[in-house]
């Protein structure tokens, strides 16, 4: 009975609605011309955040980040993933969309290319935490965050592993691309578990 009462909890919590649909501006599928202009304006948003940057090498640090995980959980879903894979394929095309000049699929392959592939998932890591309200607290909002980050990393480290680690050590490739982003992960992380349950309160007055 219990587990009967939790499944219910569960089931209710994933259809909370995330922010973009508690304003009412679409409900989650990109099929409309209200959730195009959504897209586009995720995708503008995401190359402004890539070119918001500190140059370091061989990752710059970025607003990329900050954007990426507060489209997943201000979007949902399907169309956070739209917007972060249109804005991918922007790139593949060659659109300098990236921090920096460099676009198309061989900057892609390069040193950033995990942590492209990491955008993707935590997105929709954001989007499946939002459906449970984790958008909606400071405190697991920022907890959101962490886990989105932590998505993030896991995926570019594990490809600068692939590209660096034989040649300049483990140490090196957590040192130049992870340890050095830290700082500017926290700031991000702050900024995000106080903006997100700002508009959340804006939304239910």
């Amino acid at each position: 009975m219990q587990f009967i009462k939790e499944d219910e909890r569960l089931a209710i919590a994933e259809k909370r609605p995330v922010l973009v649909e508690a304003l009412g501006f679409t409900r989650g599928y990109a099929t409309s011309a209200r959730d195009l202009a959504l897209i586009v304006a995720g995708v503008g948003a995401l190359v402004l955040a890539a070119n918001i940057r500190v140059p370091m090498w061989p990752v710059p640090v970025t607003m990329q980040t900050l954007a990426v995980l507060m489209i997943g959980a201000g979007y949902g879903l399907r169309l956070g993933l739209v917007t972060v894979l249109a804005y991918l394929a922007l790139g593949a095309a060659g659109v300098a969309v990236f921090a920096g000049e460099s676009a198309g699929l061989a900057y892609m392959a390069g040193p950033t290319g995990g942590y492209l592939v990491g955008f993707v998932v935590a997105a929709g890591l954001m989007a499946a935490l939002a459906r449970r309200g984790w958008d909606r607290t400071v405190l697991r909002m920022g907890a959101a965050m962490i886990l989105g980050n932590a998505a993030i990393y896991a995926c570019g480290l594990a490809w600068m592993s692939a590209l660096f680690a034989a040649d300049k050590g483990m140490g090196w490739v957590l040192q130049y691309g992870m340890v050095n982003f830290l700082p500017g992960d926290a700031l991000k992380i702050a900024l995000a578990a106080m903006l997100m349950p700002l508009l959340w309160r804006a939304v239910k007055r």
